[in-house]
């Protein structure tokens, strides 16, 4: 009961946090750079990577792309360099699903451990903050609306892979994931899109519907890597920073991977539309 009890208050300060902090474009900035910074020093855990330089290289990207305009006084080769971003972390994204499910374990020689926290996440903070600036101007309500169907997602593939889950989804790295769990959290995402897309008037039913379907897909994907991340470390948690829920990385796993699809999506509205 304890347990239950400290899971639910720290889970319920991790939301409150992140919805007010939503409201205040700088503090979402500062609060994603904290994030960005533990989540690194958890995820070189994970990897065994020693070296710090990939903090600095964290705050080099990081202050860049979020103070662009103010460290050169212009935007003008703004949307250049974050459509290379975008293709670079899409392109190490692919090959970590290509190694999920291809490789017995994913290759973590030096080179590839630098790939993956410049392009795997330092990136994927990058893209949380351009998501919030889709409108040019800052407007957290596609982000919220992507975090809510992540929460959404999460937790009815737990209830209905609880009560219903036969078939196993990938046993081999999370045991208790099911397809059916799987396909229930798709299918309540789906219906919270007419509510978000009602509620929040950013963007239309059909494409936040479609925005539920990408986030489900790579959310549980980027779900399974840090799994597989943690089995070959041999540990249940990725760190212990939030009680009862383990580290950031087990919370942010699934908006981590799934940022830049987000933001491409976004992008090809702004072609298309």
């Amino acid at each position: 009961m304890k347990e239950i009890i400290t899971r639910s208050l720290s889970g319920l300060f991790y939301v409150l946090l992140l919805i007010i902090s939503f409201h205040y474009q700088y503090v979402t900035i500062i609060l994603f750079f904290v994030f960005g910074l533990i989540s690194i020093y958890e995820l070189k855990k994970l990897i065994l990577l020693k070296s710090n330089v990939h903090y600095i290289i964290f705050i080099i990207l990081y202050l860049i792309f979020g103070y662009w305009h103010i460290l050169l006084g212009t935007t003008a080769g703004l949307d250049e360099v974050t459509q290379i971003l975008m293709v670079l972390t899409i392109f190490v994204e692919l090959f970590l699903i290509r190694d999920l499910f291809s490789e017995k374990t994913i290759p973590l020689f030096s080179s590839k451990r630098f790939i993956f926290t410049t392009f795997y996440l330092t990136s994927a903070y990058i893209f949380m903050v351009l998501i919030a600036n889709y409108y040019q101007d800052y407007n957290s309500n596609i982000l919220l609306g992507a975090f809510i169907l992540i929460w959404i997602n999460d937790s009815f593939a737990y209830l209905v892979g609880r009560n219903f889950g036969k078939k196993k989804l990938f046993e081999k790295i999370s045991p208790k994931k099911t397809v059916e769990g799987f396909l229930g959290g798709l299918l309540f995402s789906c219906i919270a899109s007419y509510f978000i897309a009602t509620l929040t008037e950013t963007l239309t039913f059909t494409s936040w519907f479609i925005l539920s379907i990408i986030i489900s897909v790579f959310g549980t994907l980027g779900d399974l890597i840090e799994s597989k991340f943690k089995r070959q470390a041999k540990v249940k948690d990725s760190g212990n920073i939030m009680p009862g829920h383990g580290g950031l990385l087990d919370r942010l796993d699934s908006i981590i991977f799934a940022s830049p699809f987000i933001y491409l999506f976004l992008r090809i509205l702004q072609y298309v539309s």
